[in-house]
């Protein structure tokens, strides 16, 4: 399991490019689809989550990853196999870079790959969009924090404050206004069937005391 967790991250971190939400496709293939770590609303709270804590999301997908299947030991592996291609690459593009950085085929090849990473991000926010944005009211928060992000330019971990506030009021506004339980069964018929069968039981005791004296007096 700790060496799976190793190649698992270290193939994340080795063929994601653009990191933060860039890496959200490749983490909804590895961990939910290939490996079933984590569900698609886990892997979407993390992401909320991650924006809100010091350090990059891919790091923290990694050290929770781990922690929930092999403890502390399994998210420092989880955690060193994310990190590890990258070291690598960074220290090796820290030697030649310098060299090629200005070429324009080199150049060009970054901006290709900016339009590629666009596209993955685009793609998981489509495929999350189904889990989360399921009624009017997440609509609304959908709504809201777009606009804020957007237009306000206010930090991301108080965006998603925000949100979470607007979550917990919905919540709270459902319990209030929803239906407060059943209403308590009819017992009109249940009364009425004693006095029915009362009466039916007089009518009977009245037939047979009228029978009975009919036969005394023909005697």
């Amino acid at each position: 399991m700790y060496l799976k967790l190793l190649l698992s991250f270290s193939y994340i971190g080795a063929f994601t490019f653009g990191g933060g939400y860039s890496m959200l496709p490749m983490f909804q293939r590895v961990l939910v689809d290939k490996n079933k770590w984590l569900t698609e609303e886990e892997m979407t709270d993390l992401f909320s989550i991650g924006q809100c804590l010091p350090g990059i999301i891919a790091a923290n997908t990694a050290v929770f990853v781990g922690y929930k299947n092999k403890g502390i030991t399994g998210g420092a592996i989880a955690a060193f196999g994310v990190a590890l291609p990258s070291l690598i690459v960074i220290m090796l593009i820290a030697a030649f870079l310098s060299n090629f950085a200005d070429l324009p085929v080199v150049q060009s090849a970054f901006a290709g790959l900016r339009i590629c990473v666009c596209v993955l991000i685009l793609n998981a926010v489509f495929k999350l969009r189904k889990h989360s944005v399921v009624d009017l009211p997440a609509a609304l928060i959908f709504s809201v924090v777009f606009i804020l992000s957007v237009y306000m330019f206010l930090p991301v971990a108080a965006i998603v404050a925000i949100a979470g506030v607007c979550g917990v009021l919905i919540i709270f506004l459902r319990k209030k206004t929803g239906p407060k339980g059943e209403d308590p069964p009819d017992n009109s018929e249940v009364d009425s069937n004693p006095s029915d069968d009362n009466n039916t039981s007089d009518v009977n005791n009245g037939s047979d005391n009228n029978n009975t004296s009919d036969g005394g007096n023909a005697s």
